[in-house]
């Protein structure tokens, strides 16, 4: 058994002496924060390697899923195009319009009063106001969906100053999207200064958890650097969640000979499977409905 030292003064872990990793690289282990500091010149240049290591490992991982998941009715996983589906104000739940068409269609045959597809609460009469009451509601007990929908009707009003507060909020909460559209105040300056390093950290945890349009603003950020390699890894993460642009992006590459005929089309299929993923024959009723 390997025992483990210090760094930096070289003494032995035991039952009275407790190391600590070295949190950016795990690399090496200290016995006190003053030992940390008196190795960090000799270890400097290695631990900053490292960590770039694991931040692209974690970066780059293709998640199992988009930031949306699934629909929590029928449980196929959301589309991307936010146009078919619908967020409740009284649950927070994101329905897909197939699950909201069968919902309408059996009030109707049922002559029954509107509700929630999910929590069935009843809708009441005037529904914009109610809306407004309910995501309220949810605002006090924190819930992260509910502060980013406020933070961004602040945004669409002009109150930059309250959108920043309400979706730095709900990044604290754990909230995705929010993470995206903190990184579009960042990048802009609006409700903050300018900070195009929190604007890239933004991007990068929208990323990591499945954010296809972080994703895809990273590899056109990435390319604009002349960084293609790390351009092609974000495109083709984003690409087999189904996102179109970045198939498009990559159309691009593959064009100019920075993408091989192998990969491309590997990368193809993937998308095929992630856009067929999301369909059902009750959501392409919805689609055939609501074109009407």
């Amino acid at each position: 058994m390997m025992m483990c030292c210090c760094a930096s003064c070289g003494v032995a872990e035991a039952d009275d002496v407790k190391l600590k990793n070295c949190t950016a690289c795990y690399l090496v282990k200290y016995c006190s924060i003053k030992c940390q500091k008196d190795h960090r010149p000799k270890h400097k240049r290695a631990c900053k390697k490292r960590a770039a290591e694991l931040h692209d490992e974690i970066l780059f991982k293709q998640p199992e899923s988009s930031h949306l998941g699934d629909c929590p009715i029928c449980c196929i996983p959301l589309p991307l195009d936010l146009k078919e589906s619908s967020m409740k104000g009284c649950c927070s739940k994101v329905i897909c319009n197939g699950c909201n068409y069968a919902n309408q269609t059996r009030e109707v045959e049922g002559r029954l009063k509107h509700s929630c597809p999910f929590c069935r609460q009843l809708a009441p009469n005037s529904q914009i106001e109610s809306d407004t009451l309910e995501l309220a509601d949810r605002v006090k007990v924190n819930d992260p969906v509910a502060l980013r929908q406020v933070g961004s009707r602040c945004h669409m009003k002009g109150d930059y100053n309250g959108a920043f507060e309400y979706t730095s909020k709900a990044v604290e909460f754990g909230d995705v999207a929010a993470h995206y559209y903190l990184s579009i105040m960042y990048g802009d300056g609006q409700g903050v200064k300018k900070d195009e390093k929190k604007e890239i950290y933004h991007l990068e945890q929208a990323a990591i958890g499945g954010h296809t349009n972080a994703r895809n603003g990273l590899g056109c950020i990435e390319g604009y650097r002349g960084q293609h390699d790390r351009a092609i890894k974000h495109f083709t993460i984003a690409a087999k969640q189904g996102h179109d642009e970045s198939v498009g992006n990559l159309k691009k590459l593959y064009k100019v000979g920075k993408v091989s005929k192998e990969d491309f089309a590997a990368t193809l299929r993937a998308y095929q499977a992630a856009v067929d993923a999301t369909k059902s024959s009750q959501r392409d009723a919805a689609q055939e409905y609501y074109q009407k």
